[in-house]
């Protein structure tokens, strides 16, 4: 009897740390499972696009929203004026040519430019684990060395 309520004692913080409460508003889970999942079904659309690149949109708030993006090939100079980008990478390697100034960037949606060239810039080679962030209006270009692959999360900050 004494092993019983030893046991029972024992398996009381098990018991209530159980909760029926739902989950806040708000909250996501990504597991590393189902982001290699998911990137696995961008590949046919990576191969295909003209720019060697597929996005899945996760979720979209007032302040923030998750992307999760697979490039095949070089990505385009890029231009926000409003958002900042946080890439974490997941898989594969590929080098962020980030500053100096956008020429001949055109204006694809309000508030962003994409295409022309960066003249200037600092490289950094970026790698699976990799964060980084870019502020807004800071020119970028994701670069890969030929063939291989590049997915990452992209947290779009807004607001800026």
């Amino acid at each position: 009897m004494r092993k019983f309520w030893l046991l029972s004692f024992l398996a009381m913080p098990l018991f209530l740390a159980y909760s029926d409460e739902p989950p806040p508003g708000g909250l996501e889970h990504w597991t590393s499972a189902s982001l290699v999942s998911m990137s696995r079904a961008l590949e046919p659309q990576a191969a295909s696009d003209s720019h060697h690149f597929a996005v899945k949109q996760l979720s979209n708030y007032p302040n923030e929203y998750f992307l999760l993006a697979r490039r095949v090939a070089d990505g385009q100079p890029e231009w926000h004026e409003t958002e900042a980008d946080v890439f974490i990478v997941l898989s594969g390697t590929g080098t962020l040519l980030v500053g100096g100034t956008l020429v001949g960037g055109e204006t694809t949606a309000p508030h962003e430019q994409r295409n022309g060239s960066i003249q200037g810039g600092v490289r950094q080679k970026l790698a699976a684990g990799d964060v980084v962030r870019i502020p807004a209006r800071v020119p970028h270009q994701v670069l890969l060395e030929g063939g291989k692959e590049f997915t990452y999360l992209v947290i779009k900050v807004k607001g800026y």
